[in-house]
């Protein structure tokens, strides 16, 4: 009997066959590299027991000037701040204390509420709250409701969550509506516009509706920065908010005057603190000049100017290279500015032109705007068909699963890709939307200092805050069946998000956290004879609870006649008996089990020739 050691190189590589990827790992699913050695990752807990409306694709960590701490958190419904144990609606208003005079209407047995409201605007989906009217039909009106049902241009519906005891109008005569901005999408989709094409001519005739696109519109988000301790918000192809965090978590957000009302973006520079807006209008106030390649910075410390002159600091530019502004975020002293296409710098270079525009980098665009980040003066982020990185100079970063993630990821809702940071295991993470799915399910991971990929399914979250003003990595993960429980929204459809912190225990949020890792296929002897293996000893660095490992035997790279033993490892297995035969071998290293964790070192197998068979 001879004692083989089985050794595996650190990371996953997807890019070649099971059989090829001998010495490696080939997949993997909640599972780190530290040190060359595949671990457990870290669990989650919820920070607080309660979900909030919508889809979280914006998160902004902060700490006030007298040492509070705040988070923003921007769905496709509504905005948030968090702090201290309790989250607040801030949602900007389209409609304030808006009187209305007996405006309800109901029906007998019905749950479904009529709405007086003349040119309301508003659509199937928004919110609108109403307050100081008396009850009607034995229904109290006085709170906040999802519009369930457009009746036309000067009614809508809502439904209670109790059935009118009556059919009759009323409501009282001193009522108030709050309108909240429209919602926005939970999902990409792709955009079907009308024909053009000549009167009964070959083409789709004028004005019909088109069934095929190949132009996907942008799911809901919110870029969110601060403005020395107040919150700017803006959503995307919306206007700049401003929440003021003196007036108190009990205030709304509120658009600032004078600034532009249709942006995709927002940042502000540092230390010099002017105001950039991204893909905004070229006229202030004209909706229709918008530009996607537009950028306009606002004078120093004033959010309130923004048309350039000799007195002011104001600027803007132009942008040559792409369709449109992506993503932009502070990094070595300038802001870095992606197109779909390129990589753009704007340096501060002081009076007269303030800030200067220099093209970084061609065929490097983001793919979303949550897909860049900065981790101490380097930015890492996904292209539409790559992971780059910026140091100074743009790097294509070598990657072992790159064919695997870009064959995977959904064409029309790539835009929701999210990047994240872990800088206490040297970690970005993108997580992105597989072939047909409407939302983010999957995710790979880069370590920056290993130089190694890992790979995971269904480990998800939406958007991500690294450790700092929290002591932990905070996150929201998206439920679409989970209604919202922060506030009492009547008629609410929607799912909802949780926030977790992570790297809590090795759980998740106490349930048992699946994880597993599989190697590629390795040979006895260069795969010339069948062997027998008649022991496995496989080599734990720590090994909490329990843990299970496989080995797979089979004589051809594609063989589906193999042999498997799976034995449960404890802490104090020394080896167990396995009597497989093969030319290959696998192994497969798993736990699913209530505070199970494991650090793997290697493997030995017992094994002797057993012929040419």
């Amino acid at each position: 009997m001879t004692l083989i050691k089985a050794q595996f190189a650190p990371g996953i590589d997807k890019q070649t066959s099971t059989y090829g990827a001998e010495g490696k790992w080939v997949d993997s699913k909640n599972v780190r590299f530290r040190t060359g050695l595949p671990e457990k990752i870290g669990g989650w807990e919820k920070v607080v027991n309660k979900n909030i409306a919508g889809v979280v694709r914006g998160i902004r960590a902060w700490v006030s000037n007298s040492g509070v701490r705040f988070i923003a958190l921007g769905t496709d419904r509504k905005l948030y701040i968090y702090s201290e144990g309790i989250f607040s609606d801030i949602t900007p208003l389209r409609r304030d204390n808006v009187a209305l005079t007996n405006p309800f209407t109901t029906t007998s047995g019905s749950s479904t509420v009529t709405v007086a409201d003349n040119s309301h605007g508003f659509s199937v989906g928004d919110f609108v709250i109403f307050r100081n009217f008396s009850a009607v039909g034995g229904l109290d009106m006085n709170n906040e409701f999802e519009v369930k049902s457009i009746v036309n241009t000067n009614s809508f519906t809502v439904q209670h969550t109790s059935s009118a005891s009556s059919s009759v109008s009323g409501g009282g005569g001193s009522g108030n509506l709050d309108g909240l901005i429209p919602v926005g999408t939970n999902v990409s989709t792709f955009g079907f516009g009308w024909g053009v094409g000549a009167w009964q001519g070959t083409g789709r005739a004028w004005n019909t509706p088109s069934s095929t696109s190949t132009v996907a519109l942008d799911a809901t988000y919110w870029s969110l920065d601060t403005f020395g301790e107040d919150l700017l918000a803006i959503r995307n192809n919306d206007k700049l908010y401003r929440w003021d965090l003196s007036a108190g978590t009990g205030t709304r957000a509120a658009a600032i005057a004078g600034a532009p009302e249709t942006n995709r973006l927002c940042l502000v520079s540092s230390p010099d603190r002017h105001i950039f807006l991204f893909g905004t209008e070229v006229t202030i106030g004209n909706a229709g000049t918008q530009d996607d390649l537009f950028l306009r910075f606002s004078s120093q410390e004033d959010f309130n100017t923004w048309n350039p002159a000799s007195t002011n600091t104001a600027g803007t530019f132009r942008i040559q290279d792409g369709s449109k502004i992506v993503a932009a975020v502070r990094s070595r002293g300038s802001i870095l500015v992606w197109t779909d296409t390129a990589l753009h710098a704007l340096n501060n270079i002081g009076p007269p032109f303030i800030f200067g525009l220099s093209q970084v980098g061609a065929n490097c665009g983001a793919v979303s705007p949550n897909s860049v980040l900065d981790v101490n003066g380097v930015t890492f982020w996904m292209s539409q068909t790559a992971f780059y990185m910026f140091d100074g100079a743009i790097k294509k970063l070598p990657c072992t699963v790159q064919d695997f993630v870009f064959d995977d990821i959904d064409s029309v809702a790539q835009g929701q890709v999210a990047a994240a940071v872990n800088t206490d295991f040297n970690e970005v993470t993108w997580f992105y939307p597989s072939n047909n799915s409407n939302f983010l399910d999957r995710s790979v991971t880069y370590n920056y200092l290993e130089n190694v990929w890992y790979t995971n399914d269904g480990f998800t979250r939406t958007a991500w805050i690294d450790r700092g003003v929290y002591g932990a990595p905070y996150a929201p993960k998206y439920n679409s069946t989970t209604l919202p429980n922060n506030e009492v929204i009547m008629g609410v459809t929607e799912g909802s998000s949780i926030l977790y912190a992570h790297e809590a225990g090795f759980n998740d949020d106490g349930a048992a956290m699946e994880c597993e890792i599989t190697s590629g296929d390795f040979d006895i002897q260069e795969g010339d004879e069948v062997f027998l293996c008649n022991r496995v000893l496989p080599d734990f660095k720590n090994l909490t609870g329990n843990a299970d490992v496989r080995v797979r035997f089979a004589n051809y790279p594609a063989s589906t006649n193999t042999r498997d033993f799976t034995s449960t490892i404890t802490s104090t297995t020394k080896f167990f008996s396995v009597r497989g035969r093969g030319r290959q071998a696998n192994l497969k290293v798993s736990a699913d089990a209530v505070n199970d964790n494991w650090r793997f070192g290697t493997v030995r197998m017992d094994i002797k020739p057993d012929g040419r068979r």
